[in-house]
């Protein structure tokens, strides 16, 4: 390493670098939704090729304490010497934008059932950034709430690691306050559910903002379901 700065770029680069490949996969789930094409078969199967693809998976938003924030760091430092991160800004702007794009996916499949998100309580099953931890920073489900909240809808939030911020004290609780459910984060406990237990407790639609549930088996039972770039 040549310098402190350049030690120090490093790691704002590889965290831009991540937040990139994010935001054109977001861009691309956006994109096939409208064409009805899966985005997550088709990066599996792109990533089959053995050459420079590196395979990233689009959600309902970037958290953490690195990712959505690093570029920032680079975009305003490069600002002040006089280089505008055109390609940095627009990536920012992308993966910004998932939590709104995920309740308008709620919103959607409400619709479709002919339910109104207003008064309609959704369960916002997660709030920290990533799985099996009690970490707020940067967690898209702030604002996938705050999103609910514009639209009128009822929001059951629950995280087995987060209690004090939850409005249930455990699965079957939530479960049972809920019409609907955005999946937000990849804990263990809600990984480990049978689907039948949403239809146990007549939930009527799942938005899957990790794209991580059984897509079939929940469309088996006869819930509404969509993924981010998923039908």
């Amino acid at each position: 390493m040549g310098s402190i700065k350049e030690a120090e770029a490093c790691k704002v680069v590889e965290n831009s670098f991540r937040d990139i490949n994010i935001a054109f996969v977001n861009e691309l789930a956006k994109s096939f939704e409208k064409m009805d094409i899966d985005v997550k078969n088709v990066i599996e199967g792109a990533a089959t090729k053995p050459f420079a693809f590196m395979a990233h998976f689009p959600s309902r938003g970037v958290g953490g304490h690195c990712i959505p924030v690093d570029p920032y760091y680079l975009i305003e430092r490069a600002r002040e010497s006089g280089f505008d991160h055109k390609f940095l800004r627009v990536a920012r702007e992308i993966n910004n934008s998932m939590p709104a794009y995920t309740v308008e996916l709620m919103h959607d499949l409400l619709n479709e059932l002919e339910m109104p998100i207003k008064g309609t309580s959704v369960g916002v099953m997660g709030l920290s950034y990533k799985a099996n931890v009690d970490d707020l920073r940067e967690s898209p489900a702030v604002k996938i709430i705050e999103e609910l909240e514009k639209k009128g809808a009822h929001v059951v939030r629950f995280d087995p690691y987060i209690p004090s911020m939850s409005d249930a004290k455990n699965i079957t609780d939530f479960l049972k306050k809920s019409d609907a459910l955005i999946f937000v984060t990849n804990h263990k406990i809600f990984l480990n559910l049978d689907p039948k237990v949403f239809k146990k407790f007549n939930i009527k639609a799942i938005v899957d903002g990790m794209n991580s549930l059984d897509k079939e088996k929940i469309k088996k039972l006869g819930i509404k379901y969509k993924g981010i770039g998923r039908k």
